[in-house]
């Protein structure tokens, strides 16, 4: 029988971890024995978008292919993972009518601290002037308003705000997925331990 499949869409600003976390879910999802395919902002634009620049226009036609691709894996039973910022909240609502499975993963991290990450330079870049039409610089970022899953990567690990990803996604019934100790469950301390992380992390 064919599993579901769903579309995952990360969005948020240049450095915000939407990589990182795509990365760790598609391959806890794999585990599970779900076909997934990531659809990398970079390699998009590398494999899919060649030749767009990053104008509103550009940026836009790059998510509808996106939209388009994710669109017909996800009705094929494989679970399409997009990570490219899609900073308009126009074209991130076209692609949730398109999409019949769509969830939208909001990776908040202030830009302040979105700097801080930037190891390439891009952010510095910006504010010279060198990189025009850059999302949250010279060009505006548009938060989801009513996101299926909100995170916040500014504190935590990869690892844990994956976990609420992942246990989000159980919630929403597109996975079958229960956290739990090596030997099955969580003792009494352990769950007490995990409410008390969730909780500093505001999940709770």
């Amino acid at each position: 029988m064919q599993q579901q499949g769903f579309t995952l869409w990360f969005t948020g600003l240049s450095g915000a971890g939407k990589s990182t976390l795509a990365n760790i879910v598609q391959q806890r999802l794999e585990d599970m024995g779900r076909y997934v395919e990531l659809l990398d902002g970079d390699e998009i634009r590398t494999n899919l978008s060649q030749g767009l620049g990053f104008s509103k226009e550009d940026r836009d036609t790059n998510i509808r292919r996106i939209t388009f691709v994710a669109k017909l894996l996800s009705r094929n039973g494989v679970v399409a993972i997009t990570a490219a910022i899609s900073p308009y909240r126009e074209t991130r609502d076209r692609a949730r009518r398109e999409i019949a499975n769509f969830v939208e993963v909001f990776v908040d991290c202030p830009l302040a601290v979105c700097e801080e990450r930037d190891v390439k330079g891009l952010y510095k870049k910006a504010r010279s002037g060198e990189i025009p039409h850059f999302t949250g610089v010279s060009d505006p970022y548009e938060a989801p308003l009513e996101a299926e899953i909100t995170v916040h990567t500014d504190y935590g690990t990869p690892e844990e705000t994956a976990e609420v990803i992942l246990s989000r996604l159980g919630e929403l019934g597109y996975v079958q997925y229960a956290p739990a100790s090596p030997d099955g469950a969580y003792s009494e301390d352990e769950e007490a331990l995990v409410a008390q992380r969730l909780k500093s992390l505001g999940y709770l």
